[in-house]
């Protein structure tokens, strides 16, 4: 008597759906969930050309399908997170729109507009009886260093270099030395206050937008005031 040997060619429903789960398979995983109809064909196929003699366990049959719904289930899963994900990060941005035109202190370039001097806070290490304040422009040339008391923790930069001479406008950072006994025992950013101009979505969350075109995460601002 002639029989029939089971599918056992890449395209049956085991193959593929162990190729569905490696991520190997040649489907994208948004339209995974559409190929249910073609699974159930593919199953029936296999039901016919199987060997009599030989049948499939009927067990065997629910575990495919089993496998095959959990895939297409996980699928719409990560698609619903996804579409949460989203709503959240809209609902941040909303949130900080209110920053917009508000100065944000941060560890970040701060825009001088060549006349009003920036809000600085510095803050000494502990133990130190001096500290300079180092200011470098948006090339890092070092442009000024102002001596100031260790126990300040604000400080308004006039814009002005070490000869007393204002300097034009652009982005500045600023670096606080801390000395003691005459050594040099660190140095740390200085955190600056600077106008919010925009808030945007990033890959890690809310960014902020700065006068002068420095861009910090919303995470690193420490306070906020009116402009």
């Amino acid at each position: 008597m002639t029989t029939t040997s089971p599918i056992t060619s890449p395209s049956s429903p085991t193959s593929a759906v162990t190729a569905a789960q490696n991520g190997t398979g040649t489907k994208a995983p948004s339209a995974l969930s559409s190929d249910f109809e073609t699974f159930l064909t593919m199953l029936t196929v296999q039901m016919k050309n199987q060997d009599p003699l030989n049948p499939i366990e009927s067990a065997d049959f629910a575990v495919q399908l089993a496998t095959f719904s959990g895939v297409e289930q996980q699928v719409k899963t990560n698609d619903l997170l996804t579409a949460l994900s989203g709503q959240t990060g809209l609902g941040g941005l909303s949130e900080l729109a209110g920053w917009v035109g508000m100065q944000a202190r941060a560890e970040a370039p701060s825009y001088f507009d060549g006349a009003t001097p920036v809000d600085l806070a510095p803050a000494a290490r502990s133990g130190a009886d001096a500290a300079v304040l180092v200011v470098t422009d948006s090339t890092g040339r070092q442009v000024a260093q102002k001596p100031i008391s260790p126990a300040l923790d604000s400080y308004a930069w006039d814009g002005t270099n070490d000869a007393g001479q204002l300097l034009g406008a652009g982005q500045y950072s600023f670096a606080l030395q801390s000395y003691a006994s005459g050594s040099l025992i660190g140095t740390d950013p200085v955190a600056a206050y600077t106008r919010v101009t925009e808030v945007q979505s990033g890959a890690d969350g809310a960014l902020l937008t700065l006068q002068g075109g420095a861009t910090i995460a919303a995470g690193t601002v420490s306070a906020l005031r009116e402009n």
